[in-house]
């Protein structure tokens, strides 16, 4: 078991390659599974949400999206992972594995014009990678019959594996119901789709590296963001400290609730 407990919040404990091993894996059996890339704003909203918190720690991976994630995980449980397994960067390792084991796949979540630019760049990167199909996200609620609608959908691309982009928590939310509906791999991979489709420009490797890339988002997005950040991630900080030297402990066995209707 690679299962970490990150302030209540179970953080697999698993780089790169494991990651992909685990997804492209599910996919060519045919196997339901749910997986995220996991950062400091998806932990403090798991964090704050007993629901929230139940379906992100029932889901098969949750990656350390962000390098202060995986600096807790150091901390916490002494794991030395060689790096974080950010969002993006998973999505692109993922499809040259896909690609190489000839598994299709779908795009859900955004819109149509960041689908289309997406596309544009899957193919362009990953020729080998065939886009099965591609839906943008309904941002509304969606009850049962529409997310069976939707998995149908889904299915009957011939999709192996699907990509989910809809904004921490609800692509977190959607993949956790989707999981049961589905006999393939849907993997929550945050702001990739922004970035793939070239609507948000990537950090330098410095930022990355030292954990600061929260504050490019912030440069970029400050009016949309600037809550986020300015309340999410001190007290990230300061409970994870806290954690650290046994003055205060999450709670991570939370049943997921069971939802009449998710955002989609």
């Amino acid at each position: 078991m690679t299962k970490r407990d990150v302030l209540g919040v179970l953080v697999d404990s698993v780089e790169y390659d494991g990651a992909v091993a685990r997804i492209v894996d599910a996919a060519a059996a045919r196997q339901p599974f749910a997986g995220a890339a996991l950062a400091v704003h998806g932990v403090m909203c798991a964090v704050a949400d007993p629901g929230i918190r139940g379906r992100v720690n029932d889901l098969d991976l949750v990656t350390a999206d962000g390098q202060p994630v995986r600096w807790a995980l150091r901390l916490l449980h002494r794991d030395r992972l060689a790096d974080r397994v950010y969002g993006p960067e998973l999505m692109t390792r993922t499809l040259d594995a896909a690609a190489a084991r000839d598994l299709p796949v779908f795009l859900y979540g955004s819109t149509p014009a960041v689908l289309d630019a997406l596309a544009d760049h899957v193919r362009r990167r990953h020729p080998g990678v065939t886009i099965a199909g591609r839906a943008p996200s309904r941002f509304r609620a969606a009850g049962a019959a529409e997310l069976d609608e939707i998995a149908a959908a889904i299915r009957g691309s011939g999709a192996r594996l699907v990509f989910v982009g809809l904004g921490c928590p609800r692509q977190e939310v959607f993949c956790h119901a989707m999981r049961a509906r589905l006999d393939m791999p849907l993997i929550a991979v945050g702001a990739a789709f922004d970035y793939h489709a070239g609507r948000l420009r990537t950090p330098p490797a410095l930022v990355q590296r030292v954990g600061l890339q929260w504050l490019w988002r912030l440069a970029a997005e400050p009016r949309r963001l600037w809550r986020r950040y300015l309340f999410a991630n001190p007290s990230f900080c300061v409970l994870v400290a806290l954690q650290r030297v046994g003055l205060w402990r999450g709670s991570p066995g939370v049943e997921p609730p069971a939802a009449t209707s998710i955002a989609a």
